[in-house]
């Protein structure tokens, strides 16, 4: 028996943000990055509609990018103490990643970190409160995903929580919010969707259910990502549906190894999310074509490439790729990034265990060694061709 799971409610289109007047509650925490959304005036919005709709709220703000255990912590007490019955999480993934992971510890306080982070393992949440997600950028897509990625630091690792529990209640994607972004943000993310499309669709959980949505989201990408990144503000807000479709699709078929690679790397090396698995996803697709090559040639017949066989097929997709992060200004290598040869050398062989053991490993459409992965990791760092 297999399951799809997606929020209660999704609401989206411009202005889409006034939803929140419709809630009913007593008490609602806002959960909220750096300050972006106050700057920009969505913050105040948020609190004005939640006070409109008879609510008391509570900032918990300053969740930094690739948030920590112990924000994570920090944040559930705060809740504890305040007892809302909705969390309302607004901003990039950082910020609606760490305030679903507060959810958890909100409701079940002798929960561990070290619980959560097994798969699927998480108890039934929404006994104190729902959760609404208000996502301002458009590429994790956690508004409707059942993940959560979290960071610890004391052990330079990337952490994805995953339980549908932790899929939102409502999710507001409002493409308002996305027109703030810089250009390199929305070159990050959109690569992000791109790779959250693909990875879906040869995943091993794919199902007639996840498939549309990824294949529709991989054609949006494709046609809107580079004018998003010019400043195209119509593309921009494709792009904002776009990312959403490719979240639906992967909360529910998984991801594969370019996640898990970039899980590693980017607690290592701190290379951002996004611009990492632009980086490794040309790389996975050389690798796993071996077992999944009629979906990926499926993908470039629906991109609109000819080919004579399922390698050229591929090989134009991989193509397209490698010319879209050029044009995003996205390093092809490691190297190219930054990371030099020393760093890479004294942590390949940690990030390649550690790689393999994360939880977007297991439904990779190929498996992979550790020695398999620590010779991806060399491919991607010196832009060699994989050829094992």
């Amino acid at each position: 028996m297999s399951r799809f799971t997606l929020p209660r409610d999704i609401y989206f289109g411009n202005g889409s943000l006034e939803t929140l007047k419709t809630l009913k509650g007593k008490k609602a925490v806002v959960v909220v990055g750096g300050g972006s959304m106050k700057r920009f005036g969505f913050l105040q919005k948020v609190e004005d509609y939640l006070k409109e709709a008879g609510m008391e709220v509570k900032l918990i703000e300053g969740v930094e990018p690739d948030p920590s255990v112990e924000t994570v912590m920090s944040g559930a007490k705060v809740m504890r103490e305040f007892e809302p019955d909705w969390i309302v999480a607004i901003g990039g993934g950082s910020p609606i990643d760490a305030a679903k992971a507060m959810w958890i510890f909100y409701e079940y306080p002798e929960f561990t970190f070290e619980q959560a982070v097994v798969p699927f393992g998480i108890p039934e949440l929404r006994n104190k409160a729902k959760f609404a997600a208000i996502p301002s950028t458009s590429g994790t897509a956690t508004e409707v995903t059942a993940f959560s990625v979290i960071t610890n630091y004391t052990e330079k690792i990337k952490y994805p929580l995953a339980d549908f529990n932790l899929t939102p209640d409502i999710a507001i994607v409002d493409p308002d919010l996305a027109q703030t972004m810089p250009a390199k943000l929305v070159a990050h993310t959109g690569m992000d969707a791109l790779t959250h499309a693909l990875e879906a669709y040869v995943a091993t959980l794919r199902s007639v259910f996840s498939d549309p949505l990824a294949m529709k989201a991989i054609l949006m990408v494709r046609d809107n990502l580079l004018k998003s990144y010019e400043g195209d503000e119509e593309a921009r807000n494709e792009m904002h549906l776009a990312q959403c479709l490719a979240g639906m699709s992967f909360s529910n078929a998984l991801l594969g190894i370019t996640h898990s690679m970039a899980h590693k790397v980017g607690a290592v090396f701190h290379i951002p999310h996004g611009c990492a698995n632009a980086i490794f996803l040309p790389y996975v697709i050389d690798f796993n074509k071996k077992v999944c090559g009629d979906r990926y040639a499926e993908v470039a017949r629906r991109l609109g490439f000819a080919g004579n066989n399922e390698d050229e097929l591929i090989d134009s997709l991989i193509e397209m790729i490698k010319d879209m992060n050029k044009k995003l200004n996205i390093p092809s290598t490691l190297k190219e990034y930054g990371v030099t040869e020393e760093e890479f050398k004294e942590n390949v062989d940690f990030i390649a265990e550690n790689a393999v053991k994360d939880a977007c490993t297991g439904s990779n459409p190929r498996s992979i060694s550790v020695e398999e992965m620590k010779k991806l990791f060399e491919a991607t760092y010196n832009g060699e061709k994989v050829n094992f």
